[in-house]
């Protein structure tokens, strides 16, 4: 019996969300777009994912309103991807989904998330034990841990090595 592509019998909010986020690299895609990366061959090189199955993705995500597609060059034309509300609503997700695999799966910590304001680490829930309060995407810092290969060879990665405030566009030409 062949395998469905949607999951139409099921009458749950989840398995909704996963006809759109359930597909292999798509997270990944949604965690790079939160980490900054806009641009097509930045995705490429960092997952190290299929041109194909990313074009997909891409179209995937942007169809569905949790990327925008932006032009930011003319000649020849290029376009970036953007994070729109509906792809910033995915933090909390990806958060409990990292937090989850770094207890059951890593062996060390790749990386931590800190308020911006104050450097206090994020808790569980994304909120901020020091100020007390939920901590908006935007004003969350990643900081690179102990875990992470120091030598990487994509240059994503190796501008991941600094800490970064999550959304702000990463720009890998200096590097």
């Amino acid at each position: 019996m062949a395998l469905g592509k949607d999951y139409a019998t099921q009458q749950c909010s989840i398995a909704r969300a996963l006809e759109v986020v359930g597909e292999r690299w798509t997270l990944l895609v949604v965690r790079d777009a939160l980490y900054g990366v806009r641009r097509y061959n930045d995705f490429l090189v960092h997952l190290g994912i299929p041109r194909a199955v990313l074009a997909a993705r891409l179209q995937t995500l942007t169809a569905e309103g949790i990327l925008e597609k932006r032009r930011y060059q003319q000649s020849p034309p290029r376009d970036e991807y953007v994070l729109t509300d509906r792809g910033i609503a995915l933090w909390p997700t990806l958060r409990a989904l990292g937090l989850w695999g770094r207890e059951h799966y890593t062996d060390g910590r790749l990386r931590s998330f800190r308020h911006a304001d104050c450097g206090t680490e994020l808790g569980t829930y994304g909120e901020c034990p020091a100020c007390g309060g939920a901590v908006p995407v935007g004003d969350v810092v990643m900081w690179p841990g102990p875990g992470l290969d120091r030598d990487p060879a994509d240059p994503v990665s190796r501008v991941l090595l600094k800490p970064k405030r999550l959304l702000e566009p990463l720009e890998t030409e200096a590097v």
